[in-house]
């Protein structure tokens, strides 16, 4: 796998402080990366160094084969940072201009460029409107615009759907799901868990600074799966059947939950039932999601200001 980020034993302190220790990172061309962890877990340190807007302590960075300190190499990367600030008297072309001659894009590709990715973000036809009257999702819309006008092999998106409602959200996973399609690597970091499950191939959980654990989707919510069997009455016969498919938890006269290796046996769960006479009233994977492996690894302390984020992600996710 080509690596779009590479990073080893990557450290940086504040006046005496590791903020960021001993981080180990790869990230593939064309690959959604999640990048997770609670405040002040130093995520937004790490992407600082990877754009080369702060120097590690120690450890070794690589970025698109190169150094981030390189022009060559950050004219290549786009970033949408959760706290933006615009030049809210320019019209959303002239910000996107602007942008774009910094980036070294001619006038000529610029004429072009400039209305596509307005389109491509939902803003087609507002271009011309001052960045002062637009809402705060427009002005997340216009930053994302900013973040791929250069056609970028790597892109950095903090909190990029934070702002937008329902429907924007779905456009941004769009977007993001179309760059990898063209090999661009997307860095996301992101506290709506569930928008993260979708899109990333890969995630990491940041903790105090270190990954403490890093896997593909699967990797991570794989594994054994409990299933949930509701029944009209849960006969020793039906119990016997369906121990034979897995371990059984919880049982009750009218439910049982299965624990079995995977979906493939939730077929032959189905037909134990009907085989017994039994009447089905559920029959319900439940499955780990993101939300419940962070809470796991990165939710176990008592620290104030993580347990009222946390209550923050359970309720965004709901919403």
């Amino acid at each position: 796998m080509t690596l779009a980020i590479q990073t080893e034993h990557l450290r940086k302190e504040y006046k005496g402080r590791a903020v960021v220790q001993s981080l180990d990172l790869e990230v593939g061309e064309g690959e959604v990366f999640g990048f997770l962890g609670p405040n002040g877990a130093g995520k937004s340190t790490t992407v600082k160094m990877l754009l080369g807007l702060v120097r590690p302590t120690s450890g070794s960075i690589k970025v698109l084969g190169g150094s981030p300190d390189d022009p060559a190499v950050r004219a290549r990367l786009g970033f949408l940072p959760e706290q933006f600030r615009f030049q809210t008297w320019m019209t959303a072309e002239e910000f996107l201009k602007f942008h774009g001659q910094l980036a070294g894009l001619k006038a000529e590709e610029l004429r072009t460029r400039i209305p596509a990715v307005l389109k491509r973000v939902g803003l087609g036809g507002r271009g011309t409107e001052a960045l002062g009257g637009y809402s705060k999702g427009m002005l997340q819309r216009a930053g994302l615009a900013g973040a791929i006008l250069a056609r970028p092999r790597l892109v950095f998106l903090d909190e990029p759907t934070s702002a937008l409602d329902p429907v924007g959200r779905v456009e941004v996973r769009e977007i993001i799901q179309e760059l990898r399609g063209e090999g661009v690597a997307v860095f996301l970091n992101s506290h709506l868990l569930s928008e993260v499950e979708q899109v990333s191939d890969r995630v990491a959980f940041v903790k105090a600074g270190v990954v403490v654990r890093a896997g593909t989707m699967a990797e991570l919510l794989g594994g054994a799966l409990p299933v949930l069997v509701k029944v009209d009455r849960l006969s020793p016969e039906l119990a016997a059947a369906l121990g034979r498919l897995g371990q059984l938890e919880h049982q009750t006269e009218q439910q049982v939950s299965v624990v079995v290796s995977g979906e493939e046996a939730i077929p032959a769960i189905a037909q134990a039932v009907f085989a017994s006479g039994a009447q089905l009233y559920a029959l319900t994977p439940q499955r780990h999601d993101l939300e419940d492996l962070f809470l796991e690894l990165v939710g176990q302390n008592g620290d104030t200001g993580q347990k009222a984020q946390l209550g923050h992600l359970k309720t965004e996710k709901v919403a």
